[in-house]
């Protein structure tokens, strides 16, 4: 017997809890461990990652379109689902440019979200972006094409943990003697940026970022930076809670004035690489 819509079995996994979702031609919202999968009518229309850059990320840092822009319309739309189509009617983005940025960050965040098909956790019917509705995508077309992604870069390099560890320069040629995207995109390895974060320097899409990130950590230029071991105390401190992915997504926050680097983590960095 199929469980109700918003039911979800005990460690079912994301890709077979879609392809359901699918059938039944249901609309709404799938959180697994690593983000959250919309639906409209059994087609995927949106998915975010908390490790990959949002299409607002995109947009701006590529020049695509002013932040003043994108703000204004999630003001002005947000709470009625139809920013996307408020950036088309103001006139800051044509609808061409909307739909190929929104697919980019569409399978970007579907990699990270399906392409190791973790467990799905919690589905939530009639649930609705604030993007609104751009183009919408079959099931099957998602997954086939995480599952693709995953398989290219293992091939290229089957390390996974450098897909979202901070990464370090290692030793080696300058970047000059690189093919362009791989020189550029190795000069913004500076052993506390992680490849989501490296894409959004860069206004890249995670994937392309990653096929670079990958490649050089094959030619043995780049390495995910190891974690910091914890000095000893005598009363050790509360573990932090887990994690989670929010419930209720919204737009990333307003940005702030950039803050000045945390020069101790830095150098705590700095000393933990020395040592390796």
């Amino acid at each position: 017997m199929t469980p109700p819509t918003g039911t979800l079995r005990t460690g079912e996994p994301a890709s077979a809890r879609l392809g359901t979702l699918a059938e039944e031609g249901a609309t709404g919202a799938l959180s697994t461990e690593t983000g959250i999968v919309y639906l409209a009518a059994g087609h995927v229309v949106h998915v975010e990652s908390a490790v990959t850059p949002d299409l607002g990320d995109l947009l701006t840092h590529s020049g695509a379109l002013a932040a003043d822009g994108w703000w204004e319309a999630i003001d002005q739309a947000g709470r009625r689902c139809r920013v996307g189509r408020q950036l088309v009617d103001s006139g800051h983005l044509a609808a061409g440019a909307l739909e190929l940025c929104h697919l980019g960050a569409l399978f970007d965040a579907a990699y990270f979200v399906l392409a190791h098909d973790g467990p799905a956790l919690r589905f939530r019917p009639g649930a609705a972006h604030w993007l609104g509705a751009v183009r919408s995508v079959p099931v099957d077309t998602v997954l086939r094409e995480s599952r693709r992604r995953r398989e290219l870069l293992h091939r290229i390099w089957p390390e996974p943990s450098v897909d979202r560890a901070p990464l370090a320069r290692v030793p080696g040629p300058d970047a000059a003697d690189l093919p362009v995207r791989r020189g550029r995109t190795l000069a913004q390895v500076d052993g506390v940026r992680t490849a989501a974060q490296i894409a959004t320097a860069l206004a890249c899409r995670t994937f392309h970022t990653l096929v670079e990130l990958r490649r050089l950590a094959a030619a043995g230029l780049v390495t995910p930076v190891a974690p910091l071991v914890p000095i000893p105390t005598s009363a050790p401190a509360p573990a932090s809670a887990p994690a989670t992915v929010s419930a209720e997504p919204g737009p990333s926050p307003r940005p702030a004035a950039p803050d000045e680097p945390d020069t101790a983590l830095l150098r705590r960095l700095l000393h933990a690489l020395e040592a390796l």
